[in-house]
């Protein structure tokens, strides 16, 4: 009898508590704490089991707001640090090319250089402001589309980051190496022949002024060749409409696209650049947007490693610093901005 007393002690010691590994309701809750947004995070790693909570969906398919708040935080202050990245960026070209001015080739001894497009196009000076108002539509287009998403606080850093890496290399790549003018008829404001503070302020101020575009006179120096400004916007702005809106919206993709085409075409024509120039621009923009992208949509690519080779390109630090914490691809949604209440609309 005394025997049998000690079996249902050495039943349980021996066939439940050596293979038990699921750890007491007390120590479950230790292993997880959440954070302020309700991120949960791992506080002790043992081997055992760590619960991952899933946000659930509502009715209409979209994260609710918890679920946003872990995977898309607004981060309105990098948002900010962004635009002033892309301000810094924008002065700093207007400041090359007001520089540059000073430095272009004698239009009465230097011809335009050959370019095998230009110079079997008829040149219609007309077709620069046709380019230009076809910028101001799609940057409205592109502006309106941003706003209205869901998530457009990480839209706008994205597009102020892009556009500003964009510009602090077109302002050295125009500054290095000076080109005659294209047109023979477009007007270059007189050379100065000398450099003060106040000359290439001013410069930069009129400059700024009218957002380095002609139509509206502001813009009446030459110089800024390499690479082309305009099609660096037309292109990014159609990049922008492409991914921030829903595949089955492709007759407004299709008609953003023949518009940024036609924006391109019209600066040839008017001989405001030349082609080298425009071909580029287009390089840079794509590759620039499309590489932000890749690394934004592919969590591993977010750390630098020596099998990563993305994170070897010198801006890699600011990518890091505005996507760190950006779980994914965004989704469609769209939100009205100045409603306290936001209705989404999902168009996935």
């Amino acid at each position: 009898m005394t025997a049998f007393a000690y079996f249902p002690w050495i039943w349980k010691r021996y066939m439940f508590e050596e293979t038990n590994s699921f750890p007491e309701k007390d120590e479950s809750e230790a292993l997880l704490r959440r954070n302020s947004c309700g991120d949960v995070e791992d506080e002790k790693r043992n081997g055992s089991a760590v619960r991952i909570d899933i946000p659930p969906l509502s009715r209409t398919g979209e994260e609710d707001e918890l679920g946003s708040c872990k995977r898309f935080p607004k981060e309105k202050r990098k948002t900010a640090v962004a635009f002033v990245f892309l301000f810094c960026n924008f002065i700093l070209a207007t400041l090359s090319l007001a520089l540059t001015h000073e430095r272009l080739p004698d239009r009465n001894t230097s011809k335009p250089l050959p370019d095998i497009v230009l110079d079997n196009v008829n040149t219609q000076d007309w077709a620069l402001d046709v380019s230009e108002i076809l910028i101001i539509i799609m940057t409205a287009v592109t502006f309106f589309i941003m706003i209205f998403h869901k998530h457009r606080w990480i839209v706008f850093r994205r597009a102020f980051v892009i556009l500003g890496v964009l510009y602090l290399m077109r302002s050295i790549t125009m500054y290095v190496t000076v080109l005659p003018v294209a047109s023979y008829t477009y007007y270059c404001s007189p050379k100065a022949n000398y450099t003060s503070f106040l000359l290439i302020a001013k410069r930069v101020i009129q400059l700024v002024s009218g957002f380095g575009l002609s139509i509206n006179g502001q813009q009446t120096y030459c110089g800024d060749y390499i690479y082309s400004g305009h099609t660096v916007i037309l292109v990014t702005a159609y990049l922008l409409i492409q991914e921030y809106t829903p595949k089955k919206f492709y007759l407004f993709h299709w008609a953003t696209w023949l518009a940024s085409l036609t924006g391109i075409v019209m600066v040839l024509v008017a001989r405001g650049h030349y082609t080298v120039d425009v071909l580029i621009a287009y390089y840079a923009a794509t590759r620039i947007f499309w590489i932000y992208h890749t690394m934004a949509h592919n969590p591993q690519l977010k750390n630098a490693s020596t099998s990563n080779f993305l994170s070897r390109i010198w801006w890699f630090p600011i990518f890091r610093y505005l996507e760190g914490n950006v779980g994914g691809v965004l989704p469609k949604v769209y939100s009205c901005p100045w409603m306290k209440v936001h209705r989404t609309r999902r168009f996935d």
